[in-house]
């Protein structure tokens, strides 16, 4: 893909998926606004291993789906 979308319209094209990032434009409280997408997949490493593939200078990993209560997210 080669274009910027807003984090809704990413949400809505790739709903429960892990989507990579290229130039985020963030908030200052770093919530992603808008970004190109470079990849996504329902599988978090295989989002992760293109991203090592890629090695895109600026980056995000956004998962669009509901984390369970039971995950633990790390930042």
């Amino acid at each position: 893909m080669n274009e910027t979308l807003l984090l809704e319209e990413i949400e809505r094209r790739f709903d429960s998926e892990w989507v990579l990032l290229e130039d985020p434009e963030t908030t200052p409280d770093l919530e992603i606004i808008r970004g190109k997408v470079l990849w996504h997949s329902p599988d978090r490493d295989e989002v992760y291993r293109k991203a090592l593939e890629l090695r895109p200078k600026h980056s995000a990993i956004h998962y669009t789906g509901t984390i369970p209560e039971d995950m633990v997210v790390i930042l």
